[in-house]
């Protein structure tokens, strides 16, 4: 294209999309008189008005997100005709809703993603449009078939690859490939699992098939939402404006460590006491640690009553106890059926001794006035309370496992090794939270009976939503099979909690703050990223988030660092869902530039010989460099780093052995990506055995441009492809 040409193809395109502005911010202005219409509830009932607020609610949201990059490409087809492809969709109302705008996730737009020249999909070119705010900077254009003077196939994908990094991660609905799109927009109702090497978008795939799936399955999905799980919280950081960015705003995000509300990870675990807590051993010691804390007296317990004393003898507390555990109620629930027992045999003693020689079954009513007496006298008896407090104690999960932790004796109990014990029992590490989880149903509630019943009704309430979506689900499929003008369907005028209870207390949480305050909120979808990662007992706690068992898993099992990890994705996911999981793997490495990742791939060829290293999409054109240091010239070294990095456009990071000043750990920067990495000291990460040669393979592989390493003592074998560099003449100076 000549220059005049593009000029003037530059004016067009400017002129579209100032266009498109323009019908946005009407769009806006028409919504917000929608919603302060809906507030202050100008005509209709109660109902309709809360419709009505928030259904423009939720069209605000979705215009105010599409702002920065509302329109990002064009497609043409062979015949001349085309469409630009947008964040959201716009439509012309006078023109009988005519699509001015094509929204990224439409099946009209998807050979956006996934033509190529051989094939073309209908498709002639392919604009990628440069934006600065509102106005467009410029285009690229990718021609398919045979190519003008000037045109190029990938252009935009290198320029979008090559960018510096910013502070988060970027969404791609611009350079979206063939290869992520299949999985974006696959329709499975299971759990998908994406592996792929480092560099090849598996996380960002797995954001974009969210936005999808919250798109095509909308009703389904936001009335709860969607849980995405990362591995810590600058990971959670660095992805969390992803979705927003396209319009989804009802995520919650989350670690492994937070998945149990007010509750705090302070600790690490040793490898081996990790492992064990991430077995689903764990669940028999577990129940054993329970049912270690249900006792029988060593000698009879004297309670003394005003007219009598009465004993709890091991007999009575033995026969107590299998009543309340036949009864199949959590241990704390259960205190009600064993209290029960011991108060019938304790008052049916005391009245007959208090009434022997003239007092007999048959006087009934005097026999249960009485018993009524005695049952105040327990009551209030701080002996008897003691007592039951020591035979069958009210327990809260982290009270249980404190205690279990900091006693030998009950861990030999439990049937537990001596790995798990502490000192500090309550100093809680991330392989505690499934532990704590687990325990929340064994142990039941220690609520008050008021409080009590009000978690049972919320429970029946929130069953009900339950059937009750299902039934609605039932009518959209009869009606399918009907004329679309014969009725109106339910979900249009009632949501399914509505239908279930038409009262429920105000509330003005939005959904993200209550569900991630409610431990048993359930999620109609889970992203979890790093799942390699994720023990048997971290995937319990996942399934009972998600009953519906609709997930997207991600991983490299090549980066596993933790002994309780994943060494099979059929391995933990078979059991829970059989027959309902598909796999798909990325291939194509789009951050990790070629030099680089030679580098990475000897390294991997060493720890897992098996796993095929990411195909590099591009090269950067430098070579990754080694430098030998002294202890003394390591702080100077990693100085000149900075110093260096701090001139250039872009991010930078420097990743080393825990202990070592100024550096940050691999395990840290997971998911992450900088456009410079500078790792420190690789022969102690590498000490740390198979765990040890992931954590340096995640460290190699967070570079986009460039990679220096620094040691004290010579390269590890798989390193010596690097370039060595000397110590400058003035170093430490």
């Amino acid at each position: 294209m000549s220059t005049q040409g593009y000029e003037a193809e530059l004016r067009s395109e400017r002129d579209y999309v100032a266009g498109l502005y323009t019908r946005l911010d009407a769009e806006r202005a028409r919504a917000r008189g929608e919603y302060t219409a809906a507030l202050r509830g100008d005509g209709g009932t109660p109902m309709e008005r809360d419709v009505r607020v928030r259904a423009s609610a939720k069209e605000m949201k979705r215009l105010d997100v599409a702002d920065n990059g509302l329109c990002f490409g064009r497609l043409d087809t062979v015949s001349g005709e085309h469409s630009h492809i947008g964040r959201i969709g716009l439509f012309d109302q006078e023109n009988d809703y005519e699509p001015v705008l094509l929204d990224w996730r439409a099946p009209a737009a998807r050979p956006f993603y996934v033509a190529t020249a051989a094939t073309p999909e209908n498709m002639r070119r392919r604009r990628q449009l440069h934006m600065r705010g509102r106005v467009v900077t410029g285009f690229t254009d990718e021609v398919f078939g045979r190519p003008a003077e000037g045109e190029q196939g990938d252009a935009a994908l290198l320029a979008a690859v090559n960018a510096p990094r910013g502070e988060g991660m970027r969404d791609i609905v611009a350079t979206i490939q063939a290869e992520q799109d299949e999985i974006i927009r696959l329709d499975h109702p299971g759990v998908l699992v994406i592996e792929g090497g480092p560099g090849t978008g598996k996380t960002v795939v797995a954001l974009h098939r969210v936005a999808y799936l919250l798109y095509t399955q909308r009703e389904r999905m936001e009335r709860h939402g969607v849980l995405v799980i990362g591995p810590n919280p600058s990971f959670l950081n660095h992805i969390g404006r992803v979705l927003p960015s396209l319009g989804e705003s009802d995520v919650v995000f989350m670690t492994p460590g937070d998945l149990v509300p007010e509750l705090s990870v302070t600790a690490e675990d040793a490898p081996e006491a990790a492992r064990l807590k991430g077995s689903l051993k764990m669940l028999d010691v577990l129940a054993a640690a329970v049912a270690d804390r249900q006792r029988l007296p060593a000698e009879p317990l004297p309670i003394q009553l005003k007219d009598v004393t009465v004993r709890i003898d091991a007999g009575t507390a033995e026969w107590a106890r299998q009543e309340a555990r036949d009864s199949g109620l959590p241990h704390n629930e259960a205190r009600a059926v064993f209290t029960e027992i011991v108060t019938y045999v304790l008052t049916e003693r005391a009245i007959g001794r208090i009434g022997k020689g003239w007092l007999t079954r048959d006087d009934r009513e005097e026999w249960e006035d009485m018993r009524a007496g005695l049952l105040r006298e327990l009551a209030q008896d701080e002996k008897f309370l003691a007592a039951l407090g020591e035979l069958w104690p009210l327990l809260t999960p982290e009270e249980l496992l404190a205690s279990l932790y900091s006693s030998s004796e009950r861990l030999r109990a439990a049937g537990a090794g001596q790995a798990l014990w502490r000192a500090d029992g309550d100093a809680w590490t991330v392989s505690d939270i499934p532990l704590l989880d687990e325990l929340v149903d064994l142990l039941g509630f220690d609520k008050t009976a008021e409080e009590a019943a009000d978690r049972a009704a919320e429970r029946e309430r929130r069953a009900k939503a339950e059937y009750a979506e299902g039934v609605m689900e039932i009518m959209k499929l009869d009606r399918e099979e009907m004329d679309e003008d014969v009725m109106l369907a339910a979900e249009n005028l009632l949501f399914a909690e509505e239908l279930a209870d038409r009262f429920v207390r105000d509330d003005t949480r939005t959904l993200v703050e209550r569900a991630a305050a409610d431990r048993d909120w359930t999620y109609r979808h889970v992203v979890v990223d790093e799942a390699q990662e994720l023990s048997e007992m971290d995937w319990r706690v996942l399934m009972r988030r998600c009953p519906g068992r609709s997930f997207t898993v991600v991983g490299d099992l090549a980066q596993r660092r933790s002994e309780a990890g994943a060494r099979s994705w059929g391995a933990m996911l078979e059991r829970y869902v059989p027959g309902r999981w598909l796999y798909r793997s990325l291939s194509v490495n789009y951050r990790t530039p070629a030099e680089i990742m030679t580098v990475a791939a000897a390294l991997l060829a060493e720890f897992a010989p098996g796993v095929e290293p990411p195909e590099s999409v591009r090269a950067c054109g430098v070579r990754p460099w080694s430098r030998r240091v002294t202890e003394d010239e390591l702080p100077a070294a990693i100085e000149e780093f900075e110093r260096a990095e701090a001139g250039l456009e872009g991010t930078s990071v420097v990743i080393g052995p825990p202990g070592v000043p100024g550096t940050v750990a691999a395990s840290d920067t997971k998911g992450l990506e900088f456009d410079a990495v500078l790792v420190v000291d690789p022969e102690r990460i590498l000490a740390d055995g198979p765990r040890g040669a992931a954590e340096l393979y995640v460290a190699l592989t967070r570079a986009t441009q460039r990679l220096g390493v620094l040691h004290h003592d010579p390269l590890p074998q798989a390193l010596t492809g690097l370039a060595e560099i000397p110590v400058p003449a003035n170093a430490g100076e």
